[in-house]
């Protein structure tokens, strides 16, 4: 994850999560996946294109068993995935904002989650990413 500490922005949200709830948005794979490359991100913001392309590449890395070729047909389902399931699921806990118009997501900075974030970052043995 990001080496140096995020300073406080604007785009910090008013409303912190509970654990629970950071519990529950870290549950599901793509939805780490997602918010790992969006932190990563200087300011947060990631096209739709490449935060799908992202998570299908950390996907097809932790699957050992399929194919290390991310096709066509794996990039529109993860992208399916995303805009339908995990991208209105984390908006509405506040933690991100996703433009349609555009096709960006902006993360909003989120200590609480970040904290585990970046735990779950390292158990997952991504750092080599």
């Amino acid at each position: 994850m990001r080496e140096t500490e995020r300073a406080s922005s604007p785009l910090e949200t008013e409303a912190t999560p509970s654990l629970d709830q950071v519990f529950d948005l870290l549950s599901n794979r793509r939805r780490r996946y997602a918010l790992y490359h969006l932190y990563e991100q200087d300011d947060g913001v990631a096209t739709t294109t490449a935060l799908t392309n992202r998570v299908a590449e950390l996907e097809v890395v932790a699957e050992q068993t399929h194919t290390t070729e991310v096709t066509d047909e794996f990039i529109t389902a993860v992208r399916t995935d995303l805009q339908h399931v995990h991208l209105p699921k984390l908006e509405d806990a506040g933690v991100l904002e996703h433009d349609h118009r555009s096709e960006t997501v902006r993360y909003w900075t989120q200590p609480s989650l970040e904290e585990w974030l970046e735990h779950a970052y390292h158990k997952e043995s991504m750092t080599s990413l």
